[in-house]
């Protein structure tokens, strides 16, 4: 898997579910069979997903859904948090229903030329977007973000390396996290930020309130580059957002 772009045009699919599961209490996930999808897709696009279920029922209108798993066996998977008409319809799937696809949409990531290692900051089921950049030739380290632990979706990011925050410890806190930046320390203490991140470092984004903002005199300097998913982290240092 790369993400240099994908010149093939957009296309409606209709994708066998293969999986159709909760995740925890508020989320869910569905893995579809798109083999002519699944090829032609980049990190950090998304498809738009008609929202009915097996009888037909559903909002009119699609929901634009970012790709949680790229698999190299022409599997696609989305991560969902049920929430309304067309999350509750999309998770009544099961095995053997057909989904209606379009895609893929959207600009992929962008990395640095030469970058070896990613940090990602995550929240909830933003994490979805950034969770195929497991699959590049990059050392990937995550920073997720849940309200408590029973909310992390730690396995479903994927990565061998992570910290993770809650808000029911305090431990997501921008607070918490100004002093990981400045001091050298994380929120929970177990992880240490690089006094100066080396050349070849990417930073990226998705899900993280504004307000938890690093400061621009950051440990992590302006050697990190850092790419926002959705917009919604402010950094204070060098920024690439791909195109939604």
């Amino acid at each position: 898997m790369d993400t240099a772009p994908s010149g093939f045009a957009i296309a409606q699919h209709a994708c066998p579910v293969l999986e159709s599961a909760p995740v925890g209490q508020r989320y869910h996930r569905l893995v579809v069979a798109a083999p002519g999808l699944a090829v032609r897709t980049r990190p950090g696009q998304f498809c738009h997903l008609l929202c009915r279920d097996a009888g037909g029922n559903g909002p009119y209108l699609r929901r634009p859904m970012s790709i949680w798993r790229i698999g190299t066996d022409g599997t696609l998977g989305f991560l969902l948090h049920v929430k309304g008409r067309g999350t509750a319809a999309l998770a009544r799937l099961r095995p053997g229903d057909a989904l209606d696809v379009v895609g893929p949409l959207g600009v992929g990531f962008s990395l640095p030329p030469g970058a070896r290692r990613v940090l990602v900051l995550a929240r909830g089921v933003g994490l979805a977007t950034l969770a195929p950049l497991n699959a590049l030739p990059v050392a990937v380290h995550a920073v997720l973000s849940a309200r408590a632990p029973e909310d992390l979706m730690a396995a479903e990011f994927g990565a061998s390396s992570f910290e993770a925050v809650f808000d029911s410890d305090g431990s997501s806190a921008p607070a918490a996290w100004r002093r990981c930046c400045v001091g050298g320390s994380s929120a929970s203490g177990r992880m240490r930020c690089s006094p100066a991140a080396p050349t070849g470092c990417s930073c990226c984004c998705n899900g993280w309130r504004r307000n938890t903002a690093f400061p621009a005199r950051s440990r992590w300097n302006s050697r990190w580059a850092v790419a926002s998913a959705c917009a919604s982290a402010a950094c204070g240092i060098s920024a690439t957002t791909p195109g939604r």
